[in-house]
């Protein structure tokens, strides 16, 4: 996770372009590493060290770390601190785009930590989502509204597309909040930590996952419409009563269960 010491910060200058908000409350980072657990064998995947404030407690615990980063500037400092080409370097430093980073080039069962930037922090967790097979359990922190979209219920204001395509493939959890104050610099909205642990592929019953994406989008695109003029182009009357589901709902009245159930339906039919 993005994070710092003061003497280090000093010289580092938070950018605007990464979402950059370095984490230094250590109650914070004391909590965050309780609630990760980590274990010496753990393959551990850190998406955006910063400046260290969680990286540094990770290694006393580690074997071994793999970090991405994207900011040459950080990246410099983490080569400088844990030479590449040292055989007993306890840290692997992989510079690019997190949006681009192949989680199939490491061993599984992989745990991810870290803290998203949070103007591409959707994207970020529908591409890890990509990977649920190979990880054991995510960590992250993110702007709180969207913790609370990912774990809400049905038939509440938050609860939508993200609900549901994070819920179809992950039990989550909000684990603690945090507060502005705890970043350099401070963010203009409050946050939280969020643990994601994938579901065993026994239970994402779905046939056909781009299709079920495609249902999910279209029934949220106008989500205070009901799902008779949302679902028009899959789903007529009789179809929505063979599934036993009224038209008259809106999406955020219906499970991820019933979400599954259409997209199966569909599936059969088309």
């Amino acid at each position: 996770m993005n994070g710092r010491n003061t003497n280090k910060c000093s010289v580092h200058k938070a950018k605007k372009k990464f979402g950059q908000n370095f984490l230094v409350d250590e109650h914070i980072i004391a909590d965050i590493i309780s609630a990760i657990c980590p274990q010496a064998e753990d393959m551990m995947v850190e998406i955006g060290p910063g400046l260290g404030a969680l990286t540094r407690p990770l290694l006393k615990k580690l074997n071994h770390l793999h970090v991405v980063e994207i900011d040459r500037d950080i990246i410099a400092r983490l080569e400088s601190d844990y030479p590449q080409d040292n055989p007993k370097s306890k840290l692997t430093v992989h510079a690019g785009d997190a949006l681009e980073f192949d989680l199939a080039t490491l061993s599984a069962p992989l745990r991810i930590v870290g803290n998203l930037p949070y103007n591409i922090s959707s994207p970020l967790l529908f591409h890890f989502a990509a990977y649920a097979e190979r990880i054991t359990d995510m960590h992250f922190m993110l702007q709180n509204e969207v913790v609370e979209r990912m774990v809400a219920e049905p038939s509440t204001a938050a609860y939508g597309r993200l609900s549901v395509m994070l819920q179809y493939r992950f039990v989550m959890e909000k684990l603690l909040d945090v507060p502005p104050e705890s970043f350099r610099p401070s963010p203009k909205v409050d946050s939280a930590i969020v643990r994601m642990i994938p579901l065993p592929a026994s239970e994402t019953l779905v046939n056909n996952e781009k299709l079920f994406a495609a249902v999910v989008r279209m029934a949220f695109g106008q989500r205070r419409k009901t799902l008779r003029n949302t679902l028009r182009g899959y789903l007529d009357e009789m179809d929505f009563e063979k599934l036993g589901i009224n038209s008259q709902l809106r999406a955020e009245n219906l499970a991820v269960a019933d979400f599954i159930k259409v997209t199966n339906y569909l599936d059969e039919k088309l």
